[in-house]
């Protein structure tokens, strides 16, 4: 287990995976045990000031920020290698609107990524990743998402709906949520029944899923004063089996 994890039950959080597709853990629970000051939990969060837009929305919104960062995990080494900075792709049968193409996002800064948290929650995800798959090489994507709302033009965390990432894993942390309403997370079987929706509120508010088993998505966003501005913060960490 990395230094950086406190006491949280790991083997339940795999359990429940393992048992019904994914688990949640409150914001009390994930920061007691990520280790880190809380100077530390702010600059964290402060670097979703720096995103960049995402200019590959092909509904033509520009409500969606972002920055990319990938790593690989290799069995019997701790930690993430960090990579060289790659597009991001998804096969248009896991993202019908923006799939099929190289996506270029701005790289996650390097402060983010050695930042306590950021290193807690793939040492968390990862310790999941390999409860569920033991001695698997994992390809590892690090997403920074913020989804603005204007009055009149909701935002959309998941423009493409309910859906699989085509990964193995995927951890999703709030951050931050401001001036919201709406941003409820649907967890639902291949055939569309629900089986879970909650919405993710507090900052470091988690959910792990088993991607291969269980779909996901988030509504839309809007503002909750109209005079105010409107956005929602998420990391979103994802494990997937290496070639």
């Amino acid at each position: 287990m990395s230094s950086t994890l406190g006491s949280l039950t790991l083997d339940s959080i795999a359990d429940e995976v393992a048992e019904r597709g994914y688990a949640r853990r409150s914001p009390a629970e994930v920061r007691a045990t990520l280790r880190g000051s809380d100077a530390e939990l702010r600059d964290f969060a402060g670097s979703w000031q720096r995103l960049e837009t995402d200019g590959f929305m092909r509904d033509g919104g520009r409500y969606r920020l972002r920055r990319l960062a990938n790593f690989l995990a290799i069995p019997g080494e701790a930690g993430h290698r960090r990579g060289l900075h790659r597009a991001h792709f998804q096969a248009t049968v896991h993202n019908t609107l923006n799939g099929g193409v190289d996506r270029w996002f701005a790289p996650v800064e390097d402060a983010a990524v050695a930042n306590p948290f950021c290193q807690g929650l793939l040492a968390l995800g990862r310790d999941v990743a390999d409860r569920l798959h033991p001695a698997t090489r994992w390809f590892v994507e690090m997403h920074q998402f913020r989804v603005q709302a204007q009055p009149n033009s909701p935002g959309h965390p998941t423009p493409e709906g309910v859906h699989h990432d085509g990964v193995d894993v995927v951890l999703i942390a709030m951050l931050a949520r401001t001036n919201l309403k709406g941003g409820e997370t649907r967890v639902t079987d291949d055939d569309g029944r629900e089986l879970a929706r909650f919405t993710l509120e507090g900052m470091l508010d988690l959910t792990i899923l088993d991607d291969r088993r269980v779909m996901h998505g988030v509504t839309p966003v809007q503002p909750a004063n109209n005079a105010l501005p409107s956005s929602r913060d998420v990391l979103v960490l994802t494990w997937k089996r290496a070639a």
